[in-house]
């Protein structure tokens, strides 16, 4: 059974850093992302060779993955009031990455942040 279980969201205020987890379990994909509700925010290809994200985040969020525990991260600094939202993990078993929300299957069931100014 598939499952990808988001955490790490949270409170925090303008200017702080978090750091959401996605555990993937029940099977390895090629393209995993995050997207606030059906925003895309950013994206990685299996190995993390390729990478993308939202102008919006560029140089403020960092999207990793570890293969040995099967886990994306997302490391998120400098937050903004407008990165409020629900973090949603997803994959895709199509080479990615994608920064599409249709080509992506498989979804967490979310995070929360919320950044107060």
């Amino acid at each position: 059974q598939v499952q990808l279980v988001e955490s790490g969201g949270g409170s925090v205020q303008a200017g702080d850093s978090l750091r959401l987890s996605c555990a993937v379990s029940g099977r390895s994909f090629n393209a995993y992302a995050w997207f606030r509700q059906r925003e895309f925010v950013a994206t990685t290809s299996w190995g993390g060779a390729s990478t993308d994200y939202a102008d919006s985040v560029k140089g403020r969020f960092t999207i990793s993955r570890d293969n040995a525990s099967n886990t994306v991260y997302l490391q998120m600094n400098s937050l903004k009031p407008e990165d409020t939202g629900v973090y949603y993990c997803a994959a895709s078993q199509r080479m990615g990455p994608f920064a599409r929300v249709d080509v992506y299957g498989s979804w967490g069931q979310g995070t929360q942040v919320t950044v107060s100014s």
